[in-house]
């Protein structure tokens, strides 16, 4: 049987991997027609090209394969005409080529608005690996850049733009919210958030009228009259079906667009197939891969002698767009009148979670996830099978209460369960493939059955259900690093360091095995690093780190890395901090205190510190109140000014904490925090008030303790403005000084109280003791009367008399005060 296949995308690539797998003992002429001048590549993760990922890795089989599987591969040269009576098709290069049956897996091309201005320079399609070897070159000359297309793959566009440095990027789509017709408003919200915190421009509601510039693109006009600045224009606006070949030779076609195709995804001749994204069944194009997959396997089945029909597919899908996981599955809009939703949303984290239940709470409809899908799995196939829900069905999304998994987790799925979507691989299937074919390492499953090879999400599922059937058959279950090696973390430090193993090669050839993965290589390079300490970029370990400890530096908003030298226990000398000034300004670097976000300076007599403060005054500075039990520092991060993660001024607010409350005298010392986002880098749930910013505000939490015994801050308010934390804040802290024991940190203080937080919140918030009004108006009275201790010793020579080591003799030091050298300053010697 000879089979032409129109199309080597992954597809076309998928129809001839299933065929030959099913072919058994008949004998197939496969010929394949590629327009493209490469092998099949997974568009999937084509974005991971700007990450490092080359061609070579992204191709799903080279040329060899083909050759070497007998089938005949025409690269570069695409099929121009079918003739259908004679059953023959003819290539742009003069081939032609009979066939007895043909498949059309001709995909789709990018929809491109027609937009005026479109094809000037500097305007993308975001397709395929030329386009994106074009980006790459243009981008070099660019500095503004956007998306149209605020779906799946524009999102992708966007990402593509930041990894190629250009982060003043925006994203225009016409839709009222971001990827419309997976995830709902809120859900929408939640995205858009975590979006605009990485550093994107979002504009919903936009329609781009013209594209601006002469030759290049240098503009774009918006039908509100509005206009940006752009540099270079990625168009990701959705598909439509290469369907120009079906429509010459006459075979029906939807009205907007798509090869129309049966159950058994024949065409209106029964001696042509679609499949993928060309194909339109019962009105619908399936523009995922996964249902591409089903329909290469749907027809290699029929071709191979079985019965096997095509019946839709569900749209499911999870994915990362940008480091921020988003799915959706089954019905995720549920009218109210079809069933009931139960929502959760943390604002703080940037998470929210929605899932739609029947009216009568027993089956899972469908639901969305942003921000954090790791329940995704487990919820398409609740939902896919039909499992009935447990009582507290919250409980999917929440956790389940006493510690039990909710649901009964993988092994309660039926054996018909589809746990891999892409290769359409059953439970059955793959605990078959560990209890009768050996198969005892996920890596194993995956070439057994090729589970886990295609988008990767149904991995952990996968893992579980490996060691699920092996315990199962009283077998010891290791708990390896991952596929390439066979150990633990403890037993790989271990062998490491018996080995005399220096570099990640090293360690994966000896203990290892085939080429490493993301998971596997930060983990050795870190052992390493922890055994030996060693430069970590030397003995070609540069590659295994993380892309952070690559550069030694952390990449920040707008593409620059921070450069922090480390000053070892807060000791600097004055010559180091001149050069850190000089270095700073000619480069032009932003400089900040960090850690406690204060120099400390030792070794000054008595008798110099009035002299000493004055000079620092004179400069600007006043008392930090080190001495006292008073309020000690506000420490911050860099927040939105710098930090690409940054959701509002985190310094500026820190310092108007730190002025309102210096001072202030309590029962024991106070230490605060401002962090600009959840990731929580000035560390405030530590201290004994801290600060997180929100896409809303502030959050706002209390009686923290990083001492000895340290201790988490709790929560007290949420999405908070500015003047409400600091109300707050005033009432929360004189309510401390008014009520705590002598040397009581906050932390301990809350600890003894009756109610202990509950009572707290409904002190300060909801005012339940009537008092709110009193506390912020004594620490106002606190706030008006402050007075900078050192200044008021300055202007008084009354109290500079009390700053000499003897009455007698003002002007004489301490003859008993000696000094050493230690690490180019003085030190004290020890006082006999």
């Amino acid at each position: 049987m000879k089979i032409v296949i129109i199309g080597n995308g992954m597809v076309g690539y998928k129809f001839c991997e299933k065929l030959l797998t099913k072919q058994g003992d008949q004998s197939f002429e496969l010929i394949v027609f590629g327009e493209e001048m490469r092998p099949a590549y997974d568009r999937v993760h084509l974005s991971e090209y700007f990450a490092g990922k080359s061609a070579d890795d992204l191709t799903l089989a080279p040329a060899e394969w083909y050759a070497g599987k007998g089938i005949r591969l025409h690269l570069g040269d695409p099929v121009q005409s079918i003739d259908r009576v004679h059953k023959r098709v003819h290539s742009f290069k003069g081939i032609t080529e009979s066939y007895d049956y043909l498949v059309m897996a001709t995909g789709s091309s990018a929809f491109v608005p027609p937009i005026p201005g479109v094809e000037k320079q500097g305007v993308f399609i975001y397709r395929t690996i030329e386009d994106l070897e074009m980006m790459t070159t243009y981008a070099r000359h660019a500095k503004k850049g956007a998306v149209i297309g605020g779906g799946l793959l524009g999102l992708e566009a966007a990402k593509a733009m930041l990894d190629l440095g250009i982060t003043d990027t925006q994203v225009i789509e016409f839709a009222p919210r971001l990827m419309p017709r997976q995830i709902d408003e809120a859900g929408s919200h939640t995205l858009r958030t975590k979006l605009e915190a990485l550093g994107l421009h979002i504009r919903t509601n936009t329609n781009t009228t013209a594209i601006l510039g002469d030759e290049h693109i240098t503009g774009m006009q918006f039908a509100n009259d509005t206009s940006i600045d752009v540099d270079m224009l990625v168009i990701s606006a959705g598909i439509k079906p290469r369907d120009e070949l079906a429509k010459l030779c006459g075979l029906e076609t939807g009205h907007r667009g798509g090869i129309v195709v049966n159950d058994q995804l024949q065409t209106t001749d029964p001696h042509i197939f679609a499949i993928g994204e060309c194909a339109l069944y019962k009105g619908m194009i399936y523009g995922l891969v996964a249902p591409g997959y089903e329909m290469a396997d749907v027809v290699a089945a029929n071709l191979t002698g079985g019965e096997k029909a095509f019946t839709g597919y569900d749209m499911s899908t999870k994915l990362k767009l940008i480091g921020i996981d988003v799915a959706s599955f089954g019905e995720p809009f549920v009218h109210p009148q079809d069933g009931r939703s139960i929502v959760w949303e943390d604002t703080l984290k940037g998470v929210y979670k929605r899932i739609n239940i029947s009216k009568d709470g027993k089956h899972l409809l469908g639901g969305i996830l942003v921000g954090d899908a790791e329940q995704y799995n487990m919820l398409l196939q609740t939902c896919k099978n039909n499992i009935v829900l447990p009582p507290n069905p919250e409980d999917m999304i929440l956790g389940a209460r006493g510690g039990a998994e909710a649901g009964g987790g993988v092994t309660s799925l039926p054996d018909d369960a589809m746990i891999c979507s892409c290769e359409g691989v059953t439970k059955q299937a793959i605990c078959q493939s560990v209890t009768g074919q050996g198969c005892e390492t996920v890596d194993a499953v995956k070439k057994c059955t090729k589970a886990g090879t295609g988008c990767g999400g149904c991995v952990p599922m996968l893992k579980d259900l490996v060691n699920h059937t092996l315990q199962s058959q009283g077998k010891y279950v290791r708990n390896v690093l991952c596929e390439h090696f066979q150990y633990s973390r403890q037993e790989l430090f271990d062998l490491i360091k018996v080995h005399d193993l220096k570099s990640y090669d090293a360690a994966l050839d000896k203990l290892g095995q085939g080429d490493g993965c993301e998971i596997c290589k930060p983990a050795v390079a870190s052992i390493i690093a922890s055994l030996w300490n060693e430069m970590i970029l030397q003995k070609g370990n540069a590659t295994a780190q993380d892309s952070n400890d690559r550069y030694l530096a952390n990449i920040q908003k707008g593409g620059t890395y921070s450069v922090v030298p480390r000053i070892p226990g807060g000791e600097i000398t004055p010559e180091k901090l001149i050069v850190i000034g000089q270095v700073a300004q000619k480069y032009n670097l932003y400089t900040k205190i960090t850690g406690g976000q204060r120099i400390d300076l030792f070794g000054a007599h008595v008798s110099d510190l009035p002299a000493i403060w004055e000079e620092l005054i004179n400069a600007g500075f006043e008392s930090g109140h080190a001495y006292g039990k008073a309020l000690r520092t506000v420490k911050s991060c860099v927040g939105s000014t710098w930090c690409r993660f940054g959701l509002h001024d985190s310094v500026s607010f820190a310092i108007r904490i730190e002025e309102r409350y210096r001072g202030l005298r309590a029962p024991h010392k106070l230490k605060s925090a401002v962090s600009g986002c959840i990731r929580e880098c000035a560390e405030a749930q530590s201290k004994d008030f801290g600060i997180i910013a929100t896409d809303k505000g502030w959050n706002l939490y209390v009686c923290g303790n990083g001492g000895s015994k340290p201790q988490h801050a709790l929560l007290l308010g949420t999405d908070l403005d500015s003047d409400t934390c600091i109300r707050y804040i005033d009432r929360f802290l004189m309510f401390y000084i008014k009520t705590a024991d002598p040397l009581t940190r906050t932390a301990t203080w809350l600890n003894k109280m009756d109610g202990g937080i509950s009572y707290l919140k409904n002190v300060i918030v909801h005012d339940s003791l009537g008092i709110a009004a009193q506390l912020e108006a004594e620490m106002q009275l606190l706030v008006d009367n402050y007075k900078c201790e050192w200044k008021e010793v300055v202007d008084s020579p009354e109290l500079r008399k009390r700053f000499n080591h003897f009455v007698n003799a003002p002007e004489e030091k301490d003859p008993s005060i000696q000094f050493e050298p230690m690490r180019s300053q003085k030190r004290a010697t020890e006082w006999k």
